[in-house]
């Protein structure tokens, strides 16, 4: 092997070290972003429950957010909803009971799908437009998780995702995935690229377009600085 050989596959290993990296840091925000909605989404919720609150305060606090908060925008009165909405259904981001749930496999037989670690894990993985439209379209968990494992593995757009569950893809596959990949999604994949994308995640670093790639960059880095450290204190 020469010279010229081994300084390209240097190179291409950095590279894949940096797209690695910055895939990470994407997830890691992402993470954080749904964990924060979750909470607010809990929070609204027990107010509900506890004051007897209907809908109507909503209006009045989206807009004292965005007198308070102008910098966030991810706050409309149709995403709070959906907050309350995504708390309603898989419960206390804090205090997760587990469920086992079945989903049918080719041979007929009931595979069971843990779904403690799904809470846990898959809807941190996947953008907050992905777990709105599982909301709305899969009413199943057990098939809810099918489609989020698929989507992780699979690197999915949140359109691809919906023509996969106009498909009734998990109906023709069948065979469950039990576990999570251990692997990151493909840096060039339609979900990590669509991620970068996502405007909830511009809104939640209060980053506005135009912007610097270094701004982001110092936006993913602070905030996988504190999911790093909150990781090593658990």
């Amino acid at each position: 092997m020469n010279d010229l050989t081994r300084y390209t596959n240097l190179l291409q290993a950095i590279k894949q070290r940096i797209r690695d990296a910055q895939t990470r840091a994407l997830l890691a925000v992402n993470a954080e972003l749904i964990r924060l909605y979750w909470d607010i989404g809990w929070l609204l919720n027990q107010r509900q429950q506890q004051e007897g609150w209907g809908a109507g305060f909503i209006p009045k606090l989206t807009a004292d957010l965005r007198n308070e908060l102008p910098e966030i925008k991810g706050f409309s009165k149709r995403n709070i909803a959906y907050m309350i909405q995504f708390a309603r259904t898989y419960g206390d981001p804090a205090i997760l009971q587990q469920v086992v749930a079945k989903l049918p496999a080719n041979d007929e037989q009931s595979i069971e799908v843990e779904i403690q670690p799904f809470l846990q894990r898959a809807v941190a993985k996947i953008p907050w437009g992905h777990n709105i439209l599982l909301l709305e379209r899969v009413k199943d968990l057990a098939t809810r998780h099918w489609y989020m494992q698929q989507t992780i593995t699979q690197g999915w757009s949140r359109n691809m995702l919906a023509l996969m569950i106009d498909a009734r893809l998990h109906e023709r596959q069948g065979q469950s995935t039990n576990n999570f990949a251990t692997h990151l999604p493909a840096p060039q994949s339609d979900l990590v690229q669509q991620t970068l994308k996502d405007p909830y995640l511009f809104d939640f670093l209060t980053l506005e377009e135009p912007f610097h790639e270094r701004e982001l960059e110092i936006g993913l880095i602070r905030h996988l600085e504190k999911f790093l450290l909150e990781l090593e204190q658990g």
